[in-house]
């Protein structure tokens, strides 16, 4: 393996042996680097996949394939039929995260034995503004936001965090991309879950 001064990189492509899934990606060694593509892909013939310059991967990953733009890289509605090449342990950790951001940084943090993570109600109770009526939710009502915002149909990460009563996500459940904390968008769900609860009398 050349030198590498990213300790997460390093860790990373230690660990990918032959082939290695990383939500819907699938990395593969070659002889002189590493090839990339969609998960269901990983049976075809390569010369059917169209090859992606590595200048146009965060334009690609923009799009679902019908077009719809993708919010959250890390929802399940990667496009197929593409190979990315990379050649050097540079453009490998600038491609996976272009496909997922943030994911080699936080798969590294995770492998600590005391992962860096952020409990729901920390993260809620450090909201201002138009999002601070987060606060209120119950713990029932959180739980409920949390399995509805994070489930596997709409996110791929495997959560790390938890809330009272609701445990991490298992391993089997997800991918080995973890979260670390409670994202943008999951907060913007809990805002509006709870502007439509009605008052309590």
């Amino acid at each position: 393996m050349p030198f590498i001064t990213n300790p997460a990189v390093a860790a990373f492509m230690a660990q990918l042996g032959s082939e290695f899934i990383f939500a819907q990606v699938l990395i593969r060694h070659q002889k002189h680097g590493y090839e990339l593509r969609h998960v269901d892909d990983s049976h075809r013939d390569s010369s059917s996949l169209r090859i992606v310059p590595l200048d146009e991967v965060r334009r690609m990953v923009q799009f679902t394939a019908a077009g719809v733009f993708r919010p959250l890289k890390s929802a399940p509605n990667l496009q197929s039929n593409w190979r990315i090449i990379v050649n050097s342990p540079a453009e490998l950790e600038t491609t996976v995260n272009q496909l997922n951001p943030g994911a080699i940084a936080d798969w590294y943090a995770a492998q600590s034995a005391t992962p860096p993570v952020t409990d729901f109600r920390e993260f809620m109770n450090r909201q201002t503004g138009m999002y601070q009526i987060t606060q209120k939710l119950t713990d029932t009502q959180a739980i409920e936001v949390i399995k509805t915002g994070c489930h596997r149909t709409l996110c791929l990460k495997r959560r790390l965090w938890t809330a009272t009563g609701l445990e991490s996500d298992s391993r089997s459940e997800k991918s080995a991309i973890p979260c670390l904390e409670p994202c943008a968008m999951l907060l913007e769900y809990a805002r509006k879950a709870m502007r439509l609860e009605k008052p309590r009398h």
